[in-house]
């Protein structure tokens, strides 16, 4: 190991600029963790919530934030016997991606495939387990159905595109705006519903109506909340399933539950870290068919931009900002 590792960290909540460039101490792997040199480490809306304070799980000041690399194993700590140095992995933490070297629980790394570069693995991880779990777990999906993904040409809603498109389903896209369209529809999108536009409460309905013969949509995954998300749901067929991902429209929406009963619709929520954290069976099972999807072809990574780790504040700024088309990264 060297000396010292390079890490941007937050010593006050704040706007991005708050990060700063610090020399620290490397880490060393307790019992049941392994050291990782990051190579490329993911850059996600969460991360903008835990800068400002404002997540619902806040490591105490000074910290580094990120929650996901990719790289290779340096070191190994006790009782650690199925990873080894050298191994390529991507992994998944609460805080400490953005340095040049971390310390994770060996049951939260993977193997990536030898054909898998370090930038797809660490642009594949959190957003396409958060899809996978929001499609198959939360969501029910069967292939043949109509999916509604608004957000959807951030990271998760592109990977959740994806994954419908291969699993046999019929991805429709939320968009403000036909801008990020043509990207969009490379990922698998059959319709595309303007989310731009004003009353979307209806406008999000009608939209629907037109794309599917009238019959609504079977499942929403819903990222934006406000004015989309009361849209969404009169958009949902008999027996709709919505989950929600998050609110990026600012305005938390509330449900009036009479109407859940009118078409036996389901609205449920979810928190990806949960299942990391009580269930990494699931997890690991979920992670090894998005590998077979990559390795087949059917899904892949969009990448939008690509920073310098010391460059992190620019990247959330940026993300920030909305508007981006896929994936932001940073690289050590």
């Amino acid at each position: 190991m060297t000396a010292v590792c390079r890490a941007m960290r937050v010593h006050a909540h704040g706007a991005p600029d708050v990060l700063r460039l610090d020399s620290v101490s490397p880490p060393v792997p307790g019992s049941g963790e392994v050291t990782v040199r990051v190579e490329a480490a993911g850059v996600n809306y969460p991360d903008l919530l835990v800068v400002a304070g404002t997540y619902q799980v806040l490591p105490p000041c000074p910290f580094i934030p990120g929650k996901e690399v990719a790289g290779e194993i340096m070191a190994v700590g006790p009782g650690v016997t199925d990873r080894v140095p050298g191994d390529r992995v991507m992994a998944q933490l609460e805080h400490g991606a953005y340095a040049t070297q971390v310390a994770v629980t060996a049951t939260s790394t993977w193997r990536m495939p030898a054909a898998m570069s370090f930038a797809d693995a660490a642009a594949m991880g959190l957003v396409y387990q958060t899809a996978w779990f929001a499609l198959m777990e939360r969501g029910g999906f069967k292939p043949g159905q109509a999916v509604l993904v608004t957000g959807a040409a951030g990271g998760v809603g592109l990977a959740v595109i994806q994954l419908v498109h291969a699993l046999g389903g019929i991805a429709i896209a939320g968009l403000r705006g036909k801008s990020k369209w043509d990207v969009v529809r490379a990922s698998g999108a059959s319709h595309m519903v303007d989310l731009s536009g004003p009353e979307l409460r209806d406008s999000v309905r009608d939209q629907i109506r037109s794309v599917t013969e009238g019959n609504g949509v079977d499942l929403v995954i819903d990222q934006v909340g406000g004015d989309v998300f009361d849209g969404a749901i009169r958009s949902l067929a008999w027996c709709g399933r919505l989950v929600v991902v998050g609110f990026a429209a600012g305005r938390i929406p509330t449900l009036k539950m009479n109407y859940l009963l009118v078409k036996n619709i389901t609205v449920t929520g979810l928190q990806w870290s949960d299942y990391r954290d009580r269930v990494p069976a699931a997890v690991n099972q979920a992670q090894e068919a998005l590998f077979a999807l990559y390795l087949d072809g059917r899904i892949k990574p969009v990448l939008h931009q690509v920073f310098p780790l010391e460059q992190a504040a620019d990247a959330l700024s940026l993300l920030s900002k909305g508007g981006i088309a896929g994936k932001i990264l940073l690289r050590t």
